[in-house]
Parts: structure tokens; sequence; C-alpha cells
């Protein structure tokens, strides 16, 4: 900002005062301020800013040019205006100016890209009023239902607007108070004159110089007073948004000779700018490149935009912008300026309309480049749009200049958000701003006007046609669509008062609109195909586009009209000429037919919807179909008869076109549009979805609602069987025997119609929750819908929302109700939770519900029975009780009791009655049934209500009991259905009969006491109906009980059969018992007689126990055949997957090993890379598993040849999936059987063991040049080792040993990432290496989950520890003998310092707990040649382990309290500090060595074999002391070792000098679990977090997709170009390249903006998880659709973090990716 002069060193200071001193005397002294200005600009600028190219250079050199560019422009340029303007030095006038200035209550703050926004649902005035994250925390709205969304930058805060807020409108920060200036005061009255003064010229020159620079368009000139210098020139590339990232890298390639990496980073600037210099030179230089990119570009599309620009003329639009920036920061700090800004710009120039500089700039806008645009989009939010008055001014310039900036707009390619008509919504969305522009400028019928300028295609009757668009018309289209977005702005808050202007143009707009609709009246009108299908699918997504589009503004148009009962009656008028205009261009009016059923004629015309053009587009219908329910609604219709034209309504032509397309539907339903295609039953669906049904099918049954109460309910019904062609059927004179036909198929569709005409009359009659048509609140209107959605089943929240139609205020009302008619289950750490139906309000199920799909229908009818079968009642689905009829729709009911209706529902009964043929269904009967039922209720509620017996004019029951009104003379309606009561056929609809039979009944008594006398109690009536009831329930409990025994008995019969059968063959299941305990684990069945005996179990030493020696017999999983395990039959072998891990690990920041050279015989105590090996359990024969994976193999190369893309598994890597459960596997472990056989204290051994080693010195200096680095092999020396003769007796047949050698060598090719090698003597490390690491990780989750170390494991991982335990200690016969001493050799030397080996590791960097490991192996593999020597191996293995407890507790004791230990040097002995209590160290100690004697414990165990004792089998007290017997410890460890020698060998070691000074990282034990990091609860913390995150490489960008990693907590840049870096010669995203360093290939990663968890393994593999974060429905949110807030679920958590810990990831990925396909084509290594 204002650059500071004492923060200038001194010689600096001195040479800037004297520049900006001598700029200054010159602009005071100037008779034109404008042209020395200029001048000086003219001079520097280009000095400044035109410095060539600074591509090419390193990131580094970039910014620095970056920064001396900043700094030379404040000193030079700005920092002269700012003394100028504030005639003092700049820091202290600007906080002087602030001081005074007294802040606007508005916030105004900006939204960067992704920031989180918030919006009160219930107090916003419309879903764009937000606030920023510091506001909302501030306001009264956290505590109501919010809505939280990310911003896509540009938006700002509307803190402190009050017609923003219905209340709340203003934070803690921003509350006015009251010394606050009266808004009415001029702000310029604060600041002192002679400052107004210079602020206005200052302004003018700035603002004039910056318009003239951004508007400029010639490439080697510049305006007067700036003349050009120099003949320098740029190649500047434009960005659009046609060519994608890959042709523009690909062109700059070729046209600059640029590197990938530059192109790349030249493509990131110019799609976040707007534009980049790519070449700066002469012309000729620059026209070349220039020629190159056109040429390369122009084959497909229109050329990128490029310019060879003068480089003056490019340092001057630099500046430009810089200036606009700085106006925009000095003005915040004053009102004042900001106000003179503001009229700087508006300032009308001598050219007169549109010549102020902010016209000038909006006019050009479509030509500038988004940078540009930027900016002085910005500049004007902060100027014009914070001041409201002028705020006025601008929106009134907007307006008159809104249909070029749109036409502009349509023809420029960049998005919406880089478009200055993007403010429209900053602007339209002020109600008071609104209504203004619509009074004098007459914005809503610009608008309108506008949009359909832009929709030219027309068809012959000028409706809009969409059919065979071209790109271009397509694109243009989905612009245009922007102005209903502004149409609704406008809209979206109707008038509380009304002045006659406003009517005025309101109606005006009105007349605009039904032009609109009269475009779409009919459009897409289709006619249905016979014979042959429809070759071309014709176009219907557009016209269905704008249907939705423009639903809202039709909801909003109704509502305005509901205010005002004069615009209602005028709206209505004009809606009704427009539908008669319609009407007249229809060409159906020819062919007059009269048609007469049940004593009753009609004249109609011919017209047959199976023949003839139908359109499903009825938008002028529909409009007048909502005016006329608001004619009800608002009492208008019987308020003003006079005033309405109801008189020129013919009801016969408002019913016509909807009707025409609802038997559309019918038939559609009926299957004679098949050979229409798709596009028709995709309008059908979209016709009845929640998204257009508002404005569409429910529209449509209103009008015929409205129709019907007009007519003669005979007439219309006579109508709607002709238009659905089924008027032959009923009029016939014996249409009660049922119509002959011959073709079944025709039957079948007619059956169809008949079903969907009957459910059509139920909705005309039934629907009258709307409110204007029944007696009911939209309250009881949503309930309804809600009550229907839960009949079906419970449904989460998220499920309801989508299930109920939205307001244009994005509500569906859903809250208000919901509580009052369902219960919430909260759910477990799957699923989400779920509102249930109460059951209160089953009674209102309607089995007709309109909006249920067929689908629907049938669930909500299954689980309503099911329900009322498990309550005990019958099943009958009797229609519920409807609400009143608004008196303008009451005379809808005559349509039950007609005479039409009473003749099709005979017909269908008595079809029933005999069913024979094909003429007749099940659910035309239930709909008749239903239709019965709604009269006989509507009859039953008109005798409640009434007073006396002359005012019911309802009297159904009389009519149905009558026979011979219909034409035949057979029995009644209601003998009928006497008579189907006991039909055997019909026993489904039993019940619904005897429901209508006792209402029928109940009536009759009802109508009888209303004749005794008038005054009735209804509750007695219900007499009779309660005693059926019982006596019903009675019988279907007998039915019940007789059920009960008699499946009580064929059980009993059962079992006596089964004892029979035993009994006979005995000897068979004795036999098959015996095996099934021989074949139970060894682990499982451990010799009772040890427990009482009291000798207590030992799993190492020679005191150990033996296993019972087992057969242990295996199945095959593939050849379902049975084996025992041996060392020399078939191999079997279990699948497995090896990987490698960091989840241990205590330094991340280790590299990795190079592959080559690494030595892993130790293991740094922070197992910082480790090796993990899984299994599912499932076992194969060694040959079985071969032949299934050739097969996979061969599977992989023909899927290869035919399709391209990947499998979820890497064939070629070895990955195959168990051919049972599916689990990722890449090698198998072969089952070994266990090696069965047959005390000298420690110091002892330890002696010999010394001589030992030195004989094999010996025989190793023997060999010429023989050395003990790993790489080297030597040939195995006789020495007194081994004593026997070496012949190396294999124990296992060639097939095992071919798979000792298969896992081997995958463990090998994991581990180190290297191609199989079996000579290498790194081999058996890994082995050990991985089996190690196995029992690390299991034993820390049980450790962490609080499980007994014994018995708690799933047996998949008790399989998968016991054979790599197995096989890790006999992988020896897969190497040469020369290795194992070796390793041996060097392993020991660790722990016995040994003068002849070099580079030991100090004890503190070695882990124990591996070292344990690879020292019992290899000593045994050394000793496995001399079978005699069983018990000294036992014995050694219990030495070993005293001896690395011993060293693993002077590990623990150096780094407990590394701070304080200090080195004597003298006497090379080490001093403990001082502790506070003996029992302190005690328990530090022993808590540290815990973890390693578990895991010790766990590998003897599996090791040998040994069963645990009892104390282990259970998590508790007591741990400490059974673990130390088992391991032969004594249960005080002190008493382990006498010697001092070793210990102060180990001590000395200078390593351990080193690491405890920090020369490396030191482990604290017992070692920490890892977890992964922290989460906030509350989910918007993190979005703000990732909206301030910057892009590491793209300076101070916004990243896109930041994504954040689970396990160490880094913020990375995700999906993008700008971060991609290379791993293993292939360019990877920032996620995949962080894995590799983090997580060993492996990641966890959650994607911010997405609420998405993402699981990354490899390049090639990853899958979406869902996140932890649920809202108050117990729903997570990915994409952040619903904008509900989020909080954390830590059980969701933790269990993401057991998968991680228990390296579940990669299996989840695995059956992810079985499972879904399209998750195998996402290119995983770019996120």
């Amino acid at each position: 900002m204002a650059f500071d002069v004492q923060t200038c060193t001194v010689p600096h200071t001195h040479l800037y005062c004297t520049t900006v001193c001598n700029v200054l005397y010159r602009w005071l002294a100037a008779a034109d301020l404008k042209q020395q200005v200029y001048r000086h600009l003219a001079v520097y600028v280009p000095r400044i800013l035109c410095l060539g190219p600074s591509g090419g250079g390193s990131s580094r050199e970039e910014q620095r040019e970056e920064q001396r560019e900043e700094l030379a422009c404040q000193l030079l340029l700005l920092a002269p205006m700012e003394w100028l303007l504030l005639g003092e030095e700049p820091s202290s006038g600007l906080a002087l100016l602030q001081e005074k200035n007294q802040p606007s209550p508005l916030c105004g703050h900006v939204f960067k890209v992704g920031e989180p926004t918030y919006s009160c649902r219930e107090c916003a005035a419309d879903p764009t009023c937000v606030l920023c994250m510091q506001c909302f925390l501030g306001s009264v709205h956290k505590e109501h239902r919010y809505r939280m969304t990310t911003s896509g930058g540009g938006g700002f805060c509307d803190c402190g607007d009050a017609e923003a807020w219905k209340k709340g409108p203003y934070c803690q920060k921003h509350t006015p108070t009251d010394n606050n200036r009266d808004t009415e005061e001029d702000p310029v009255a604060q600041l002192p004159a002679d400052m107004v003064a210079r602020s206005y010229s200052i302004f003018s020159i700035i603002l004039r110089y910056a318009v003239d620079m951004l508007t400029w368009d010639q490439e080697d000139q510049l305006p007067a007073g700036l003349e050009a210098r120099g003949d320098t020139y740029y190649c500047m590339l434009f960005n659009d948004e046609v060519h994608t990232y890959e042709q523009v890298i690909y062109t700059l390639q070729k046209a600059v000779n640029c590197s990938q990496k530059e192109a790349v980073s030249f493509a990131t600037t110019v799609d976040r700018d707007g534009r980049k210099s790519v070449r700066y030179g002469d012309f000729q230089f620059c026209e070349q490149a220039k020629s190159v990119i056109v040429r390369n570009t122009s084959r497909q599309s229109k050329p990128l935009r490029v310019e060879v620009m003068h480089s003056s003329v490019v340092a001057h639009q630099c500046f430009a912008l810089k200036a606009l920036s700085w106006l925009g920061q000095i003005i915040q700090y004053s009102d004042g300026l900001r106000r003179i800004l503001c009229q700087v710009g508006l300032q009308i120039g001598p050219e007169g309309e549109n010549s102020s500089l902010v016209d000038q700039l909006m006019l050009n806008d479509s030509k500038m480049w988004k940078g540009a645009r930027n900016i002085y989009h910005q500049l004007l939010m902060n100027s014009l749009l914070m001041d409201l008055k002028y705020k006025k001014i601008f929106a009134i310039q907007f307006a008159k200049s809104y249909e070029r900036l749109q036409s502009d707009y349509v023809r420029d390619d960049h998005h919406r958000e880089f478009s200055i008509t993007d403010l429209s919504v900053q602007i339209f969305t002020v109600p008071s701003l609104a209504r203004m522009l619509m009074v004098e400028e007459n914005l809503m019928t610009t608008i309108i006007r506008t949009f359909v300028d832009h929709l030219r295609h027309r068809d012959l009757q000028g409706r809009f046609q969409f059919d065979r668009y071209t790109a271009q018309q397509a694109f243009k289209f989905g612009r245009v669509q922007s102005l209903i977005g502004d149409l609704k702005y406008v809209l979206i808050s109707r008038p509380s008062e009304w002045s006659d202007l406003l009517r005025l143009k309101f109606l005006e707009g009105l007349d605009a609109f039904l032009e609109l609709l009269k475009c779409m009246q009919g459009m897409d009108p289709v006619v249905r195909q016979v014979g042959q299908h429809i070759e071309m699918e014709p176009e219907w997504e557009a016209a269905f586009t704008l249907q939705m589009k423009l639903t809202h503004i039709i909801s909003m148009i109704q509502e305005w009209c509901s205010t005002d009962e004069r615009v209602l009656i005028e709206a209505y008028r004009k809606c009704l000429s427009a539908l008669s205009h319609c009407h007249s261009g229809l060409p159906d009016g020819e062919q007059p037919i009269s048609l007469s059923l049940a004593g009753h004629c009609v004249e109609t015309f011919r017209y047959q919807v199976s023949q003839d053009k139908v359109s499903i587009h009825l938008p002028v219908c529909r409009l007048l179909a909502g005016l006329h329910v608001l004619l009800s609604r608002t009492e208008v219709a019987s308020r003003f008869p006079e005033q309405l034209p109801l008189g020129e309504l013919s009801p016969p032509l408002l019913i016509e076109l909807p009707l025409r397309c609802l038997v559309l539907c019918a038939q559609v339903h009926a299957g004679m549009w098949r050979r229409n295609g798709f596009s028709l039953i995709n309008q059908i669906y979209y016709y009845h979805n929640v998204k257009c049904r508002v404005e569409m099918f429910d529209k449509d049954i209103i009008m015929l609602q409205a129709g019907a109460s007009m007519m003669d309910p005979n007439h219309f019904l006579m109508i709607v069987l002709s238009r659905f062609e089924l008027f032959h059927i009923f009029s016939s004179v014996d249409c009660r025997k049922r119509y002959r036909e011959a073709n079944k198929d025709v039957i079948q569709q007619n059956n169809t119609l008949i079903e969907e005409m009957l459910h059509l009359i139920i909705m005309v009659v039934g629907e009258r929750y709307v409110s204007g048509v029944g007696q009911v609140e939209p309250f009881d209107e949503v309930r309804r819908e809600i009550i229907h959605q839960l009949s079906i089943r419970p449904m989460a929240h998220s499920e309801l929302v989508k299930a109920l139609p939205e307001n244009g205020n994005k509500e569906t009302g859903l809250e208000r109700v919901i509580d009052s008619v369902a219960s919430f289950k909260k759910p477990g750490v799957t699923g989400r939770g779920l509102y249930e139906l109460r059951p209160e309000w089953y009674k209102y199920f309607n089995l007709y519900f309109h909006h249920y799909s067929r689908a629907d229908q049938s669930k909500a009818e299954e689980a309503q029975r099911k329900l009322r079968r498990q309550n005990g009642e019958d099943t009958a689905l009797p229609p519920p009780l409807p609400p009143l009829l608004c008196p303008l729709f009451a005379s809808l009911v005559n349509l039950l009791q007609c005479d039409v209706l009473l003749a099709v529902e005979g017909a269908v009964l008595q079809w029933a009655v005999e069913p024979s043929g094909g003429g007749w269904t099940e659910s035309m009967l239930q709909r008749v049934l239903h239709l019965v039922g709604v009269a006989l209720l509507e009859e039953q509620q008109q005798l409640e209500n009434s007073s006396g017996d002359d005012d019911v004019t309802f009297n159904y029951t009389c009519k149905i009991s009558r026979p011979g009104e219909a034409p035949s003379t057979s029995g009644s309606v209601l003998a009928l259905l006497e008579s189907l009561q006991n039909a055997p056929h019909l026993e489904v609809h039993k019940d619904m009969i005897t429901w209508i039979l006792k209402m029928v009944a109940n009536i009759k008594t009802m109508r009888e006491r209303t004749s005794s006398s008038s005054s009735v109690t209804i509750s007695q009536g219900q007499g009779p109906e309660e005693m059926v009831r019982d006596r019903d329930k009675a019988e279907r409990k007998r039915k019940a009980e007789m059920a009960r025994l008699r499946r009580e008995k064929i059980m009993a019969q059962m079992s006596e059969m089964q004892k029979h059968f035993i009994n006979e063959n005995k000897e068979l299941f004795q036999q098959s018992l015996e095996d099934l305990e021989a074949s139970g684990s060894p682990a499982d069945t451990s010799p009772p007689s040890l427990e009482q005996s009291g000798v207590s179990q030992v799993c190492v030493g020679p005191r150990r126990m033996g296993g019972a020696k087992h057969r242990q017999l295996v199945t095959c999983i593939l050849c379902q055949e049975e084996q025992e395990v041996r060392g020399h039959g078939r191999a079997m072998v279990l699948a497995a997957f090896v990987q490698r891990s960091t989840v241990l690990s205590k330094n991340r920041l280790r590299n990795l090993p190079d592959p080559e050279h690494h030595d892993p015989l130790f293991m740094h105590p922070d197992l910082s890379l480790g090796i993990h090996t899984a299994s599912c359990g499932h076992i194969m024969h060694a040959t079985c598993w071969q032949r299934y994976f050739e097969s996979v193999q061969l599977k992989e190369q023909r899927r290869q040849q035919r399709l391209r893309g990947h499998t979820s598994y890497d064939v070629e890597n070895g990955e195959f999936l168990c051919p049972l459960c599916e689990c990722l596997s890449n090698t198998v472990i072969p089952l070994l059987p266990h090696t069965h056989s047959p005390d000298h204290s420690l110091e002892a051994w330890l002696k010999t063991t010394n001589q030992h080693i030195a004989a094999l010195h010996v025989a190793h200096r023997k060999q010429p040049e023989g050395s003990l680095s790993f790489a080297n092999h030597y040939t195995p020396v006789r020495t007194h080792l081994d004593d026997v003769t070496v012949s190396l007796r294999n124990p296992f047949s060639s097939s095992v040993s071919e798979m000792i050698t298969t896992f081997s060598m995958s463990t090998y090719k994991v581990g180190l990432k290297l191609n199989p090698n079996e000579q290498d003597p790194r081999v058996q490390v890994l082995i050990w290496s991985t089996c190690a690491y196995t029992i690390q990780s299991i034993e820390r989750l049980l450790m962490d989950e609080e499980k007994p170390l014994f018995g708690s494991l799933p047996c998949r991982q008790d399989d998968c520890l016991s054979s790599l335990t197995r096989f890790s200690s006999s992988c020896w016969t897969a190497a040469p003998p020369a290795t194992a001493h070796t390793h041996c050799i060097r392993l020991l030397s660790a722990l016995v310092p040994d003068s002849q080996v070099e580079n030991t590791p100090c004890v503190l960097d070695i882990d124990m707990f591996h070292l344990l490991v690879y020292s019992v192996l290899s000593y045994s593999s050394v000793h496995s040649l001399d079978q005699s020597r069983q018990r000294v191996v036992d014995s050694a293995h219990l030495h070993l382990l005293h001896l690395i407890t011993v060293a693993h507790l002077v590990q623990i004791l150096l780094t407990s309290t590394t701070e304080e230990v200090c080195m004597d040097e003298d006497i090379g002995s080490i001093v403990l500090p001082e502790v506070s209590s003996g029992w302190q160290l005690c328990r530090c100690v022993k808590a540290g060595v815990l973890p390693f004697l578990r895991a010790a414990a766990l590998f003897f165990h599996y090791l040998n074999s040994t069963a645990p004792p009892a104390d282990l089998l259970v998590a508790g007290p007591g741990q400490w002391e059974a673990l130390c017997s088992y391991l032969s410890l004594p249960s005080n460890l002190l008493q382990l070792y006498q010697s001092q020698h070793t210990l102060l060998e180990w001590c000395c070691h200078p390593g351990v000098r080193q690491t405890l000074r920090g020369g490396g990282v030191i482990v604290r034990f017992p070692r920490e679990s890892n977890r992964l990091i922290d989460l906030p609860e509350d989910y918007s913390v993190l979005i703000n977090q990732a909206s301030s995150f910057t892009c590491p490489r793209s300076g101070g960008d916004k990243s896109r997709a930041p994504t954040l990693c689970l396990v160490c907590g880094s913020m990375l840049c995700s999906q993008s170009y700008c971060c991609q870096t290379e791993v293993d010669g292939e360019d990877v995203g920032a996620c995949t390249a962080h894995t590799f360093t983090c997580g060993a290939g492996l990641g966890l990663f959650l994607r911010v903006r997405e609420s998405q968890v993402l699981f990354v393994a490899g390049k090639t593999k990853g899958c979406f998880h869902p996140p932890p974060y649920l809202d108050d429905y117990g729903e997570t949110d990915q994409g952040l659709k619903r904008g509900n807030p989020l909080h954390l679920c830590a059980e969701r958590y933790r269990k993401i973090e057991r998968l991680w810990r228990d390296h579940g990831i990669a299996e989840v990925i695995g059956h992810a990716q079985e499972a879904n396909q399209t998750l195998v084509a996402i290119d995983w290594q770019h996120l």
C-alpha cells in the first residue's frame, strides 16, 4: 500500500525523496495537470514495465522480477499521486483519513473462489443474500436454519443491507452505532475542500487514462500525450473457452520452441489472467510466432486470439490495471473519496448518452481480457455498489444498456462470472432497485423481449423450434438462459404495496411474457408412429430446459398477481385472450360429432390423440389454470363476478388441450407409442417429474377440475371417454356383457386405458390439496406429500427434499412439517438417518395419490398392506376423508353421482362378476371400488355437516341401490358389490368391499336417524361397524392359531425322522466327529492337563511346550479337495497381499532408500518404511492357483486387445482377485507344516557364541579377498558349527520350494521396487522384515483397541501370521547357507561388539523387535542343518530374547530423558539423571518395553505353536506376569543380566553420543501409535482454510481443488496442471506425488470443496469414500450440493483410521473398482 518513507535506508530515501519532490513540484506548478501526469507516465511506465518476457526463467527469478516491478511502480508512479492527493506523507495521511472516516454499515467483503458463504433459510430475502464467515459467526443467524455453500468468487457479503434480510441484517461488527452520521449526509463534506478539488482532478486523470488504455484497440499507437518508445513488440496470446489446455500447450511448443514445462506455465497464466506474452522481440520475430499459433489452432474451430502488440502499449495497459487496483485501495480509507470516484466515473461526457467512463468500460467489456475485466469489476463493486446513492444511478445506467450488454455477452465466449452482466445479481436482487427499474426503465419487459429476440428459430405457427440446432445456436441458447435468471431476480420478492405505475408496468411485462408463452404453446408436437419405428430421435431437451428454467418465473408471476385484486383480474383477462388466440390457430374444429350415453347427449368434435398432432407444452393453458385457482383462493370470483370474463369461458375448450396431454401419457403407458422412441418416454417422465410437475401435470389436473366444475358432469365424462378412445366400449347396448375383441394386444391396450381413465377421474374428484381448489393451507399440501413419500418406506432427509418441489427460494417447506408427521432414527457408523411415518398418520394414505409413479404406487400398497397385517387389521386401503371443496369448485362432487360414471362402474363390476376372457383386470375393479368409496365418504361428510335432510344434495347411496339406471336393466351397483363380496377370485378385494358395504349401511342408518330427529350423534352409528370388525378379528385369530398348531406338528415329525436316521448310521457320524476334532487349529485345543498340573506355558527356550502333534487338514477353494499340510506333499498356498507401508512411521521426512544399495538388515526404530503382508485367509492348491492366475493373465491380454481401459488389479504386477472373496492379492504364501523336535547361563552362551563367530571369521579369511559386505557371496566352509556333513537335505518337495521362491520374489519386488533376483542375499532379510512389521502393526492395533493379545484376531489374520512366521523360519532352504552365516555374524555383532565387523549401527539406531526376529530366524537357519541340536537352538532363542530385551531396556533408558543425559567422557560411563523416584523409572521402563514383549509373544507363539496362557486370552490385569512367564523371562527384568561390560560397549558407541546430541531422530518408547490428523468439528473451518490456500507454484493463484492429506495434514493443489510433477518418468498430480513421499504409494485425502474422501494406491488405482462429516440428518453431502451445516462424526472418522492402520485401503479400492467400473476409467494419477 502506501510507501513509508521512514522504512527506507538512507541513500535510497534521499534519492526517492528528491525524485518525488521534483515530480510533485512540476505537477503543482503545471497549468495542465493531465499533460504533466501523462508526460511522467510516458517516460517511466515503459522503463519500469517493459522488460522482455518473463517466461523461460526460473520461478524464483520471476518472483524477484515481479517484486522489483511492484516496488518501482509504487515509488515512481503511485507515490507522487498519493502525495499530491493527500498533501502530506502518504502513510500518515491515509491513517488520518481512516481515523476520521465513519464506515458504512455494509460489509462488502468480496468473496474469493471457494470461500464459504452462509445464507439464512429463515431470514434471507432470497437465496442470493449471503454472509461471509466472520459476519455469520457474529450474527443471530447461526442459531437459525442456514445453508452453507462455497462461493464461485466475485459476489460480496450482504451484511448491513437491511433489504437483504427479513430480520437480523447486522452482525456485531457492522451494527450501526447511535453516533453514526445520517445516511443522507454527503460524506464528501467531511473532507477538506482543497483535498476534494485535488481528488477530482487526480481521479479524473487516472480513471480516464485507465479507461483509454483498457479500451484501446490499436496495437502500435498510443493515445495523445503517451507516444510509444522503442520498437520492441510482444506476441500476446489471449484466453478463450473453446480450446483445451492440451491444444494450447502443444501449439506453444511448436510456435515458440519452449519446453513442455514452460508451455504448461504459459497456458496456466493465460487461463488465469486472460492473456500472456509468449514472445518478445522485433515485429517480424513476433509475427512469425503468431502465424504458427493461428495456423495450428484454426483446424477444428476458430483460431486462438493472438496479437502482436507494441511493448509500450502492453506496459501502459499493465499500469492501467495497477492504477485501477490502487484506486480501489485508496477509496477504502474514506467514504468521501469513494463518492468522488463514483461521481467521476458516472459523470456524463460531452458526447451525451453512454459517454461516462463507467459506460465506456461496460460497453467494451466483451473486448477486454479476463484479468482486466476482473480488476475493473472489482473496482465497480468497491465503489459504485458500496455507495447507496450511486448504486441507484449505476443501476439505471446498467438497465439502459441491458440489451446491448446481453447481446455482447451472448457473442462473447467467456464464462458468465467474467462478464459485466454478472453484476445483475448485485442490482436486481435489491427489491427497491428492482421495482424502481421496473417502473422507470420498464425492466421486466426489456428482459423478456431481449430473451425472445435471441431465440429466432420458429416454425410456421410462430412457435419455437429447437429441432436441428447447430452447435452455434445451442451455445447461444445456453448463454441466453442467464436472462431468465435476471428475470427471476427481479420477481423474487413480491410487492407488499402497489402503485398505479407498478401495476401498469407489471401488466406490460406480463403481456411480453404471454407472447413468450404463446411461442411455447404447442411446441415440439408429436404424431404417433404406426408400422415403422421413428428413424431420428427428435430434439426434446431444449424445450424442457426452457420449461424448467421458466417454472419458477411462472410461479412468481402468479404470486405477484395474488397480492393485488386489480392485477389478478386484468392478468386473468389477458391470459384468457391469449389462450383463445392459441385456440383459434387449432385446425381441429371441423368435424362436429354428437355423443350420447346413459340418456345424456353432448356435442364435441372428432379428434384422436393416437392419430393427430399433440404437444406436451401448454404453458398458456397452465398459467390460466393457476390464475383460476387464485380467483378462488382470494375469493375474487365470488366478490367481483361482474368484472371477470367467466361468461367467455367455454369449458369444453378449456379442458381440451390438457386432456389430450393426459391421454397421451395414458397411451404411452399402454404401449401404443413404442415406435416413437425414447424422446417421448423422456418427455412423459419430465412431465411428471418433481422439477416440472408444478407447472405442467398439476396444472393440467386443475384445468380439468375447473372445466368439470363448470360443465354438466355427464358431458365432461363423455368427452373424457371420447378422448380416451373408449366411448365405443361403454356406449354399446350390452356393454355390461363385456366387449368382444379379437386382437389380444388391443384388449390389453384398452384395459390399460380404462384403468388410466378411472385413475384420472379419481384425481379430478379427489385431488383437493391445492389452496383454492380445496379448503386447505399450503402447509397441508406439503404434509400430504411427506405422508405419501414415507408410506413407501422410511426415507432420508435428502430423499424427501428431492421428492418435494422447491420454490424460487429453494425452499420446500419440509422442515415446518416433518416433525409433526415423522420420527427420526439416527444412523450408525454406516448408512444415514431415516424418517419414519408416525402411526397416527397412516389413515391419510391414499393409494391413488396423484404424484405416485406406478412403481411407487405398488411399493406403497405392499408396504401399507403389510403394516395392516402386522397390526392385525383388515387389509382394505379405503380412500381417506377428502377436504371440503372451495365454492368455485364445489360442483365437482357431482361427477361422483352422475349417470355416466354409474354406468361405467356398473359395467366394470358386471365384468368382475363373470371373469372369463381377457377384457377385465383387477386394477380396474380396484379403481372402481376406490371411486365408490370416495362417493360414500362425500355423502357421509355432507350428512354430518348438514342441519336437516333438505340441504343434502348428494344421494349416492340411493342411486347405487336403484337397478336399471344404466342402459341395461341388470342389478344395481350395490347388488353387484354384494354378489362380489364372497367371490373366490377376489379374495384380495374382499376387505375393501366389506368396508364399502359397512359404509352404505352406516349412511342408511344416518339418513333414517336424520329423518326421525335432526339432532344426530354419529358415535352411535359406528356400533354395527365395530361389531363386524370384532367378529373379523376373532375369525383371523382362530385361523392364525390353527396355522401355528399345524407348523408345530410338522416340526415334531421332522425331528423324529432325523433321530431315526442318525441311529441307523451311527458309525458314519462317529467318524466325522473325530475328523472334526482333529482339524481344529492347534491354538484352540491346548491339552487340558497343563492347566491342572499348574505347569505354566512357555513359548520359547528349552522348556517350551510344543503344540500337540496335529494333522492340519485344509480344503482348496478352487477344486474343493481336502488335503493335509505336509512339507513333501502338494503345495497349498494362501492368497496374500504384500505392500510397502508407512503406517507405523515416526519420521515421514526420511527419503525413500535407493533400491540398488539399500541394506535392510538393520531396521531403524523410526520404522519409516516397512513391508506389510495381509491375507484374506483363503487356501488353494499351488497348481490350482497357477492355473487360475494363467487364465487371469490370458483374459487380460484379450481384454487389452478389445478395450484400452484398466482393470481394478494390475496383472503385470502379479495382482489378482481372490477367486472366492474377490479380495485384492498380489502373491501367495505357501502353507508349511510345523517342524517338531526332541542349559547354561546367558554369559556362558555368549562365550561359546563368540567362539563360533571367531571360527566363522577364520574360515572366511582363508578365501581370497573375502569380505563381510552383504552383497558378497561366498562358498560354504566346514566349521565346527556343522559337525554333520553338509548334505543340504531340503525338507520340502519341489512344488513347495517353487512356492517359497514365488512368495520370496514378491516380497523382494514390492519391498525394494526391483526386478526379481533370486541370488540377492537381501531376499531372506525382506521376508523376515515383512514378518516382523506385520506382527508389530497387528500388536499396535490390538493394544489401541484394548483387545486381548491372543484369541481376538479374526481367523484371516491368525492364518496369515501363522503362515508368515512358519514361512520365515523355513525360507533358508531357498538361499545359500553362506548368506545366512553372513547375516548371523552381522546381526550378532550389533549385540556382541566384534572388532572384525565394520559399520555396526549403535543401539539407538536399531529396532529391537526386528533385530529379535532376524537374529532368531538367522540363528535357526544356520543351525537348521543339524537336527540333533534342537535343544541348542531353543536355548539360543531364549538367550537371544534375553540379550535383546536388555538392549531394548538400555535403549529405553537412554531415550527416556535425553534432555538431561550427560556424558562423562573420562570414565566412559553414563550417569543417569536424578529421577524423582525409582517407581516412576520402573513404570516408564515397563511401559516402554511392553509393546516389544507383546510382539515377541506373538512371534514365538506362531513360531513354536505354543498355546497361550489363559490370562492373555482376556483383556485385564495380570498381563505383565503372564507375558513374562510365557516368554520365560523374570517378571523383574533387571535380573536378566549381570555383566557390565557389554552394556558399556553399547553405550560408548560413537553413534549414541551423536544421536543424543541431536544428530538424528530420537524415538521415544513406547512409540505412540500414529493417528490420522485431527479434523475440526465444523466443516466450514476446513472450507475457510482451503479458500485461503494458494497454489504453491502459480504465484498466489487460488487452488481449484485444495486437498488435505489425512495422514500428515499437508494441503495440496490437486487436479491441476500447475502442480504436476514427474514420478518414474510420468507426470502425476500433487496427490499422487505426495503419496510416494508420505505413504509409500498409498494415500488418504479429503477433497475439501467436494467433501469427499479420496483413497489412492499407486498411479492407476483410487476410489472415493464417504467423508466423516454428517449434517443434522445423519447424511454426508458429497459435492456440498445441499449446503446443510456439516459436523465431524468421530465414529466414522475412527472407522477410516482403522481401515488405514489395518492396511485395508488397497483392498477397499479393489472392491470399489470391481463394484463400479466407471471408477476404473478415472485418471487417478492426475489428481
